[in-house]
């Protein structure tokens, strides 16, 4: 995957570009600003812009003058104290802007998290580009028989190939039938002087939900987060968790301390109810419990047996 040759020009002229600051920078994350992370077949993300590191995070609790203590171990156990307790205050002072280029169908999805500052590409200002998402083969699947928004069982190759030629000839269709109701080509030149063009605003909702749309994606680190928490998760579709993937290596490269302290506590931590509480508490003491006995219900019993890494049914 590459980008075209106005964008390469734009991101090279971007990087070019040299400031002085007295704020504290982040060297891991200046290393890859305005550099794109592909992601998918023609979609990425890129850092445009930040504010604060891991010190901001530990200045903020303190409510300190400078960087705080620069102690690096008690740093990071405040940071983690922090997550751990959910103070989420302080890690709301770390903000970051993307550019991120993705399918319509996920934007959808992903618009979802309220708490971000959001600027998308519009459709009717500007031509949509012919790009659209096809997934690849491995990743096309039935509907899960258990999960009502998940996938289940991958498709045999023929009929794959069958579903990616579908998607194709589809997308591709309405593509050409998109510039046939502008009269113009990609350029914006017009392709038949005596045929009128409708709207561009109009003309867009010809377009599949696979196509690719952009925005700018600004986000407080305590909601990023909570995004990532989300997205990030197994459980989570595929295509927005690549991006979630690529988003938490970026923000590894720029709060160190805190992405540790995600990890620990949210992403591979647990929370558990009042009653897996004392489930917990009575096979460590020994009893036996079972999911009739346990008060929970059949899908909290096998979530907790799930979390405890236990096999058991009943």
């Amino acid at each position: 995957m590459s980008l075209k040759d106005h964008q390469n020009a734009e991101v090279a002229a971007a990087r070019a570009q040299s400031f002085t600051t007295r704020r504290p920078t982040v060297a891991a994350l200046e290393a890859v600003l305005y550099d794109p992370q592909f992601v998918l077949d023609h979609g990425f993300v890129r850092v445009i812009d930040y504010m604060g590191d891991d010190a901001a995070i530990v200045q903020s609790a303190r409510v300190s003058y400078g960087q705080g203590t620069k102690k690096v171990n008690e740093d990071k156990g405040l940071i983690n104290y922090l997550m751990r307790h959910s103070h989420t205050t302080p890690f709301e002072m770390c903000e970051i802007k993307f550019h991120i280029k993705l399918p319509i169908f996920i934007a959808r999805q992903w618009i979802r998290h309220r708490t971000a500052n959001v600027n998308e590409y519009s459709a009717r200002y500007s031509i949509m580009e012919n790009e659209f998402y096809l997934p690849k083969a491995e990743q096309l699947a039935l509907q899960s028989s258990s999960n009502r928004q998940g996938r289940g069982e991958t498709l045999s190759p023929e009929n794959a190939a069958a579903v990616l030629e579908l998607l194709k000839t589809d997308a591709e269709t309405c593509y050409q039938n998109y510039s046939h109701l502008l009269n113009q080509t990609e350029a914006g030149e017009i392709i038949d002087p005596q045929r009128d063009c409708l709207a561009r605003e109009l003309a867009r909702m010809n377009l599949t939900l696979n196509f690719y749309t952009q925005w700018y994606w600004k986000i407080d680190l305590h909601n990023l987060f909570h995004f990532l928490a989300l997205r990030a998760d197994a459980h989570a579709q595929y295509e927005i968790r690549a991006y979630a993937d690529v988003i938490l290596d970026l923000v590894k490269s720029w709060v160190p301390m805190a992405f540790d302290a995600f990890v620990e506590h949210r992403m591979h931590g647990q929370r558990f109810s009042r009653t897996a509480i004392a489930v917990i508490r009575s096979m460590i003491q020994g009893e036996k419990v079972t999911a009739e006995t346990s008060g929970l219900s059949p899908r909290e019993w096998r979530e907790l047996m799930e979390s405890l890494a236990l096999n058991q049914e009943k």
